[in-house]
């Protein structure tokens, strides 16, 4: 008799750093099944309208609680524009995830990546704690100043495809740190590839990933391929 095929194999546990930016009513599958992976996840990037919305979304604020119920960490998403956005405007966006969908972190968004720009992420992170934040990510997409280890307790220090990340180089200085403190983005994945962007990102030191077969312009309108998989 022919076995059905498995789908794509799972990553390691609580490797998963999910950015899933589609409304829950239009996609409610992907998020049943984004909740039911619970073990698996670092986090959820909560992103309801580039940011949490001038009001409350019920359909988001329904799938943060189910997520943070199963333990998974919400991380609201607020986009800082490379050091350019107010300091004011993104604190406004963390204090509103938190109060309309109990988020309890943040995910910074186009952080900047030169020392130039430390002190003002610093005080971000600061606001962000004060807020509730319990965990502080800072997505820059490359490899930034390590002095951003300092104060965030996880960096994006790559989001790009996949066809970039075969052959992408990692800095030595962070060897020197564990691969907690770093994540890597991958989308335009060819579904039999997810098992191999796992062991690279494993390779180069990345603890927390999340590989895609999404493509721009929207990559993150979709799920890992073992996820995408009905199990």
């Amino acid at each position: 008799m022919t076995r059905p095929f498995p789908g794509p194999p799972r990553p390691p546990s609580r490797q998963l750093l999910v950015p899933l930016y589609e409304h829950p009513a239009e996609r409610p599958d992907a998020w049943r099944r984004l909740v039911a992976a619970a073990p698996d996840l670092y986090g959820v990037v909560l992103n309801p309208a580039s940011g949490p919305g001038t009001a409350p979304d019920p359909g988001f604020a329904e799938v943060a609680g189910q997520l943070r119920a199963a333990g998974v960490r919400v991380l609201g998403y607020a986009d800082t524009d490379y050091g350019r956005r107010p300091h004011a405007a993104v604190v406004q966006d963390l204090l509103r995830h938190r109060d309309w969908y109990g988020a309890d972190g943040v995910f910074l968004d186009q952080a900047a990546s030169g020392a130039g720009l430390l002190t003002h992420y610093g005080r971000l992170t600061v606001a962000a704690r004060a807020a509730g934040a319990r965990t502080v990510v800072l997505n820059h997409g490359v490899h930034p100043h390590p002095g951003y280890l300092d104060f965030a307790d996880l960096l994006v220090t790559f989001e790009d495809t996949w066809a970039a990340y075969e052959t992408a180089e990692v800095p030595p200085w962070t060897a020197h740190h564990p691969p907690e403190r770093f994540c890597h983005l991958i989308h335009g994945l060819p579904e039999t590839r997810a098992a191999a962007a796992a062991e690279l990102a494993r390779q180069r030191g990345a603890a927390v990933h999340c590989a895609v077969p999404g493509i721009a312009p929207h990559p993150w309108d979709a799920l890992p391929p073992y996820l995408e998989t009905p199990r």
